[in-house]
């Protein structure tokens, strides 16, 4: 037991140990300033030349999110074209078919959106192509697009006054060569080393321990493996993810991955301090975001190393703890730890099965896609958090009755308006979406153009509309986790995810932008002694607060009907 906590603490130390400096070095690399990797240079130039980029022009707020949206529209059509037809094309040695147009329109959003839900199995579902040229492509281009999208955001409080938010060609090309390219090499180079395919090969035989030929599939995994973490994108190579014995294949490939998916998202806070000359800001909003994870993370180890009350009342042993959907080589300890980060964050990866978790287990998952801003994911984590911020900051103002500022420029109604209807986007697209999954289920179970939806659940009950909440919520916070106890690969569930998915990514990146680049064409108000800090303990609280009323306002009856009323019914 104290091994598996020692190796979750040192985890997480390492990952602080890396996270640290890489985001210093972040804020240097964005703000134009000296570093190591500037050989890269000439690169990037050659790209920008390529392309007709003009890295000196720069882009107001407007011009940025048509940049940004443009180009993510571009890869949606590319993208879904190839999947369809993709048993036509080369690199298919293991003559995997073509997607049908429903299962397309929701891959292809759901990787352009890093999302990276899955209706399809990895290894079955996608050719070598596929794999590697749309969707490891699109894992890297989806997280350069929400780090692009947060240095706007930087760009923005950096000047007391401006309308110049920089090139977001830059910022995105940057992303990729100066961050992305380089650690997904080195963790690609690491897990190949220690097991992971990575050839091009097709599927191998071999005769199992019972006699059986089994073939086993293989290709280039390792390389789609590294970036799926550092990008917190989550797509498996493999159907079962990284619960893979060759997409994880030991306990320290399951720390490399671990401390892959969560270094991006923290760095990226500890620049953007740096970028704007707020230390301080930066370590605050660290804290609260680090408050957040062990606030979930801690109740989560209880649940899952405190084993299964229903098999302690039938007199079975759980020394190991609950040891369903785990697998041995990782423990409850270290599948606790990786179902808490991967759902703060957006990476949505899994190392053991999230259906098969405790009742409360699956209340702190839902919980932390609710929230979707304790470090969230690249870039974009920050966008979610920096909306919580502006509501905070307006509650403030009110109380103290002073005009809301946040760094030295008024919050007023636009912003605010922005701000509220972003808040309440998330609820409405998960609440509204389960019920009418829900509605459809229970009043047309058996009809055929809703693809016999008792054929969806496999737990009816509590646990079945925890399986279509979770759904609906991994999908808007562009996790891409699951609870695979449902059937999802059909018209209604591909469909109503994609477009959840698609809102629930981009919307969440116009608002923060917009009310970045609106506050930042404001006169600067230098502070006074009246002005309300934001960099303070007490200001800090007051953000927590925030966060912790409007998700509970909004998500507690669902969660009531859902895996806490599976709770009580298992006590029962």
């Amino acid at each position: 037991m104290n091994t598996e906590l020692t190796g979750i603490i040192a985890t997480f130390l390492l990952t602080l140990v890396i996270a640290i400096p890489l985001g210093k070095y972040l804020a240097k690399v964005f703000a134009g300033e000296k570093v190591w990797t500037d050989f890269l240079k000439p690169v990037e130039t050659g790209i920008y030349k390529l392309s007709g980029i003009n890295i000196k022009e720069q882009m107001n707020w407007k011009q940025q999110l048509k940049a940004l949206l443009t180009i993510n529209i571009l890869w949606l059509f590319y993208g879904f074209f190839v999947l369809i037809f993709q048993d036509k094309l080369p690199f298919n040695p293991d003559g995997n078919p073509g997607m049908t147009p429903d299962l397309a329109f929701n891959t292809i959003i759901s990787f352009v959106a890093n999302c990276n839900l899955q209706h399809y199995s990895g290894e079955s579902g996608v050719s070598y192509l596929t794999q590697q040229y749309v969707l490891m492509f699109l894992q890297f281009v989806s997280a350069a697009t929400g780090i692009a999208a947060a240095v706007v955001l930087f760009k923005a409080f950096r000047d007391k006054t401006t309308t110049e938010l920089g090139n977001f060609w830059e910022f995105f090309v940057k992303s990729i060569t100066r961050l992305l390219l380089p650690l997904a090499f080195v963790v690609a180079l690491i897990l190949t080393f220690n097991g992971t395919p990575a050839s091009y090969e097709g599927k191998d035989k071999f005769i199992s321990v019972q006699g059986d030929t089994v073939n086993v599939s293989r290709g280039p995994a390792a390389q789609m493996i590294a970036i799926k973490h550092l990008g917190t994108n989550g797509g498996g190579y493999f159907g079962t993810n990284s619960a893979h014995p060759f997409e994880n294949p030991s306990y320290f490939t399951n720390m490399v991955e671990l401390i892959a998916q969560v270094i991006i998202p923290i760095a990226m806070v500890i620049a953007f301090g740096y970028f704007i000359r707020r230390k301080k800001l930066a370590w605050t909003i660290f804290g609260v975001m680090t408050i957040g994870l062990f606030m979930l993370l801690i109740p989560m180890l209880s649940s899952e190393l405190g084993g299964n009350p229903a098999l302690a009342k039938m007199g079975i042993s759980q020394t190991t703890g609950a040891m369903e959907g785990k697998e041995v080589r990782f423990g409850p300890a270290a599948s606790a730890y990786w179902a808490t980060v991967t759902t703060i964050i957006s990476t949505g990866s899994v190392n053991s099965m999230h259906d098969s978790t405790m009742p409360m287990s699956g209340t702190w998952q839902l919980l932390g896609m609710m929230i979707n801003s304790f470090y969230g994911g690249c870039g974009v984590g920050l966008l979610n958090y920096f909306i919580y911020l502006v509501v905070a900051v307006f509650i403030s103002g009110l109380m103290v009755g002073r005009t809301p500022e946040f760094l030295g420029h008024k919050v007023e109604a636009r912003e605010i308006k922005i701000a509220a209807i972003i808040t309440l986007l998330s609820p409405f697209l998960i609440l509204a979406g389960t019920a009418i999954a829900s509605y459809i289920f229970t009043n047309h179970g058996n009809a055929a153009w809703a693809v016999q939806p008792k054929s969806w659940l496999n737990n009816p009950g509590f646990h079945g509309f925890s399986e279509m909440l979770y759904e609906m919520t991994s999908s808007n916070a562009n996790n891409g986790s699951g609870f695979e106890g449902l059937g999802d690969n059909n018209i209604f569930w591909n469909l109503s995810t994609g477009m959840v998915i698609f809102l629930g990514r981009f919307l969440p990146i116009i608002g923060p932008v917009a009310i970045a680049g609106l506050l930042g064409a404001k006169k600067f108000i230098p502070e006074s002694a009246g002005t309300l800090k934001t960099d303070t303990k007490t200001f800090a609280l007051m953000t927590f607060a925030v966060i912790i009323v409007l998700n509970a306002l909004s998500y507690f009856p669902a969660l009531a009907l859902g895996p806490l009323a599976e709770y009580f019914t298992m006590l029962k």
